[in-house]
């Protein structure tokens, strides 16, 4: 019998239709496009940097619901609405994976994002529930 699919959802983060923060399906762990949005509220903060810090928070509470650890997460995709954005996106990186040598795969691309969001990320993990966590934000 397959894994039954599991819908995980967080404390102050939710999309505006019927989907869910993430998915868990046996050890793969998929997200929605996450939002850097203010805890709680539908407000956007005003820099890129404010941005990423909320991004980063809500894949932690992801992880957190879900059972796993930043080590778990095998591929980040970022999108920014501006190349100008590239250099928080790094920044911001680098405070969780600051060992070169134990990162997930990464791909960044510009795109055409909705008035006020200047970067979004979805990742996919995969969960092996024996392991002992890895890098902490």
């Amino acid at each position: 019998m397959s894994p039954m699919q599991q819908s995980i959802e967080i404390e102050g983060f939710a999309h505006n239709t019927s989907i869910p923060a993430a998915s868990r399906v046996g050890p793969l762990l998929a997200t929605s496009v996450i939002v850097g949005r203010n805890d709680g509220t539908r407000d956007l903060p005003d820099t890129v940097e404010a941005q990423l810090a909320n991004l980063f928070l809500f894949a932690g509470r992801i992880l957190d619901a879900a059972g796993a650890a930043w080590s778990d997460i095998v591929k980040f995709d970022f999108v920014v609405a501006d190349r100008a954005h590239r250099p928080a996106v790094e920044d911001a990186w680098l405070r969780i994976y600051a060992d070169t040598e134990h990162m997930p795969a990464r791909h960044t691309q510009t795109a055409d994002l909705p008035d006020g969001v200047f970067v979004h990320m979805t990742f996919l993990a995969y969960i092996d529930d024996g392991s002992a966590g890895g890098p902490q934000p």
